[in-house]
């Protein structure tokens, strides 16, 4: 276990997502166990059949903001966009205030903050895969569309060209909106943070892995502050991530009502809820720097566990042993036992197969009575997203001492102590767990801060 020389706080978060655009609202939501699913749009199914038919999307999620001019709006991947507009909300929330560094840039620095001992720390699974294929659509469609009216073409076919909504011309920006590190250096450059700036490309874990390496590299004095979390925008005209999901029968389907389809560790689960995305953006500080300044603490990142299964690319491990492995590096990394865990943010993703290996692990590694409920229940899978949103909802159960609900988990397959209603959770210390295509598994452990600020 390496020499943990430095506490560190989250001061602050920010969040987009499909039940808010604000902390406050967003965990207003969880608690009365809202969801947003709808039938996908038409246009998805046209193509190809599909398996599944439900999605969530995001809503109306942008806003103003003087992070982002009319024109930097164009040039930035909705995912770098999500990642500014958490950034914002949880530097307010952190009590650090913007301040202009330099107006023909349109460029910040945060007030009292040494950028060169700041850094971002930021996970994607798919990165600026919408710009990706905007610009493939562009280029595969624009000739016939030229053409098609070059030979005067009736009003039928001139509707079917309109619906393809192919952009008026190629984004010159478009190699910088791809980029897997675009969300993270967009955060860097607007804020002058000089410092480490990292992306995270683990799939469903990446933003699991982006804090635990960030709670890393300010536990070990790289770092006195780091933005992290992680980001995701899986949209496009034709569905494409989410026809290469149902492809492998990995998305919810069959013949229930769309908002009642996803259902995590329930015996009628049969898939994840695809999200559009959404994402979250936490501050991390030394404590005692947190201390100084008079920051509220949200809560503590005291551990932090990874592993990977070096199985298969699409499967998880059937035995777990990874899952496992990881779970037990957190806890040692945190110096806890597994009966010191009061709360569990499971990865719950409603696959049949995964939620049975996670489940049987969590059984196997802590008590009975640690309670365990899934946000993917509420907001679907947002795949790079996820684990920084499930970290946020960690700290916020630990914080509030109240759980959100499982919804749809009317029959539970296994013997965990699920929450399947907002209610009251006595607990000291959480774990957020993420497991991801690929293989990769990460587990962080968090302690409340009325518990911490005791010692």
């Amino acid at each position: 276990m390496p020499a943990a020389d430095r506490r560190v706080a989250l001061t602050g978060a920010g969040v987009i997502s499909s039940l808010g655009t604000d902390v406050d609202g967003f965990w207003r939501h969880c608690l009365e166990g809202r969801t947003v699913v709808e039938e996908i749009p038409a246009a998805w199914a046209l193509h190809s059949p599909l398996r599944s038919r439900a999605w969530s999307p995001l809503g109306a999620w942008e806003r103003e903001t003087p992070l982002m001019t009319r024109i930097e709006r164009k040039q930035l991947d909705p995912a770098s966009r999500i990642a500014l507009l958490a950034a914002e909300e949880a530097l307010r929330r952190a009590g650090l205030p913007l301040e202009s560094a330099d107006p023909r840039r349109n460029a910040y620095r945060i007030a009292s903050v040494d950028g060169e001992r700041a850094g971002v720390f930021l996970g994607t699974g798919v990165g600026g895969l919408h710009s990706c294929l905007e610009s493939s659509r562009f280029i595969v469609l624009d000739q016939p569309r030229r053409s098609l009216r070059e030979l005067e073409m009736p009003a039928a076919a001139a509707a079917v060209l309109e619906g393809l909504a192919i952009p008026r011309a190629f984004n010159p920006f478009s190699v910088a909106m791809t980029m897997p590190n675009a969300s993270a250096a967009a955060l860097s450059i607007k804020l002058g943070l000089t410092g480490p700036c990292r992306t995270f490309a683990g799939a469903c874990a990446s933003g699991t892995v982006a804090l635990g390496q960030a709670f890393r590299a300010v536990r070990q004095g790289e770092c006195d502050l780091a933005l992290a979390g992680g980001v995701e925008f899986l949209s496009d005209p034709f569905g494409c991530a989410f026809r290469g999901f149902d492809a492998v029968g990995a998305l919810a389907a069959g013949p229930l009502p769309p908002d009642r389809i996803n259902r995590p560790f329930d015996r009628e689960r049969c898939g994840f809820l695809f999200s559009e995305g959404g994402g979250a953006v936490l501050v991390l500080e030394d404590l005692e720097r947190a201390r100084r300044r008079g920051a509220d603490v949200l809560a503590e990142i005291v551990g932090y566990g990874e592993t990977a299964d070096a199985y298969h690319l699409m499967g998880m491990a059937p035995e777990g042993r990874q899952i496992r492995r990881a779970l037990d590096l957190c806890l040692a990394d945190a110096g806890l036992a597994p009966a010191d865990v009061g709360y569990i943010n499971a990865h719950g993703t409603g696959t049949p197969a995964n939620d049975a290996v996670e489940a049987r692990v969590l059984a196997e590694l802590f008590p009975r009575e640690t309670r365990v409920n899934s946000t993917k229940s509420l907001l679907g899978h947002t795949l790079g997203a996820s684990g920084a949103i499930e970290a946020l909802v960690a700290a916020l159960t630990l914080r509030d001492g109240v759980a959100h609900p499982s919804r749809n988990l009317t029959d539970p397959e296994f013997p965990l102590a699920f929450i399947r209603q907002a209610e009251p959770v006595a607990a000291r210390y959480a774990i957020s767990e993420s497991f991801a295509f690929g293989g990769q598994n990460a587990a962080l452990a968090l302690a409340s801060a009325a518990l911490r600020n005791a010692s």
